[in-house]
């Protein structure tokens, strides 16, 4: 394997926990040109890790734009571009770590002679050479890690793994000074893409002020721009008393704000998956989803109560009450994350 393509183009959390791909392939393979395709947003989340060669951008949202705009020549033609400038490369593999009809079309565009993915509902079987399943496991990226093994690579002990660049921990650095932070402190992720993963906005509130007083820590609350108005509505509930940084800085910053962290509470998203992969003291809030229980070697607590509904995904069926979230209460949060912190000062 010379030329080697890895495609998970979207979902922060899922890209996240796709990571130990890299190395396993690196140790498997250890003079192959190994790129990533994503999203271009995404693209500071792999730009710096040292196992990859290239992160190739793909411009989903400019395609979704021009069906929209039913320009379907200049569409052809940027599928042209693309397909030509991944053909040039030779892949010999391309692993589809999706498994979507779109993910698939990618996969037969590289040309790679070989083309592995994931099983799924979703149609273009025959775009790739072999279909893998997906297993139930209660380990982090436990999908990924059958995939590798099926596919024979040394997995090693098969971790996420993010890399900030000295640029970007440069600017978390001004950035904290110039929020006048200069203690360690909690970074807070509640926000996420589907409303029955969120945890309440007054349980955020009330979880800032108990860390403050209880543990001693600044909270610096993060998010992408589209959760600002939710954000703001955290932060006046909370008295002010959360750093509220959402929207305002780059994905690269927010990784280095989150590596620095004395402790990350979230729910299920990105921002939280983010905290394990760098080996935070990380309390992760799950409900409607869980996408594991056990990270090996890391800090981690689940707060997670089973119930005869769940997981319901993305076919809730409680009307919007979404009490698997609201009835974990903040005073359970914060008993989760002082353990935390005292285990990780022990």
């Amino acid at each position: 394997m010379k030329t080697i393509l890895i495609i998970r183009p979207s979902a922060m959390g899922d890209i996240v926990m796709a990571s130990p791909l890299i190395g396993a392939l690196r140790r498997t393979f250890p003079a192959a040109h190994i790129c990533w395709l994503l999203e271009p947003h995404l693209v500071d989340l792999l730009r710096s890790h040292p196992g990859l060669d290239e992160v190739i951008p793909w411009p989903k949202a400019r395609w979704v734009d021009l069906v929209r705009r039913r320009r379907f020549l200049a569409l052809c033609r940027e599928v042209g571009q693309l397909r030509k400038s991944l053909l040039r490369k030779r892949f010999d593999l391309a692993i589809d770590a999706q498994g979507l009809l779109r993910s698939r079309i990618l996969a037969r565009l590289s040309g790679a002679r070989e083309r592995v993915g994931f099983d799924s509902k979703e149609p273009g079987r025959w775009l790739m050479t072999k279909i893998v399943s997906r297993p139930e496991s209660a380990r982090i990226s436990s999908e990924y890690l059958h995939l590798a093994r099926l596919i024979n690579l040394e997995t090693g002990s098969f971790q996420p793994e993010l890399v900030v660049s000295a640029r970007d921990d440069s600017r978390a650095n001004h950035v904290l000074t110039e929020k006048g932070i200069r203690r360690p402190y909690a970074v807070l992720c509640p926000f996420t893409t589907r409303p029955q993963k969120h945890w309440p906005e007054d349980h955020w509130a009330a979880l800032s002020n108990r860390i403050g007083d209880g543990l001693g820590l600044a909270t610096i609350m993060l998010g992408g721009p589209g959760d600002k108005d939710a954000g703001h509505r955290i932060e006046q509930r909370s008295g002010r008393r959360i750093m509220n940084l959402v929207g305002t800085t780059s994905l690269g910053v927010v990784m280095a704000l989150v590596k620095r962290a004395a402790l990350v509470v979230g729910v299920d998203t990105g921002l939280t998956h983010m905290g394990v992969a760098f080996h935070r003291p990380t309390a992760a809030i799950f409900g409607s989803t869980c996408p594991y229980t056990e990270a090996p070697g890391a800090r981690l607590v689940v707060l997670y109560d089973q119930r005869y509904c769940s997981p319901c995904r993305r076919r809730p069926t409680c009307n919007g009450e979404y009490s698997c979230m609201k009835e974990i209460g903040a005073e359970r949060v914060y008993d989760a994350a002082q353990r935390l912190i005292q285990d990780n000062t022990a």
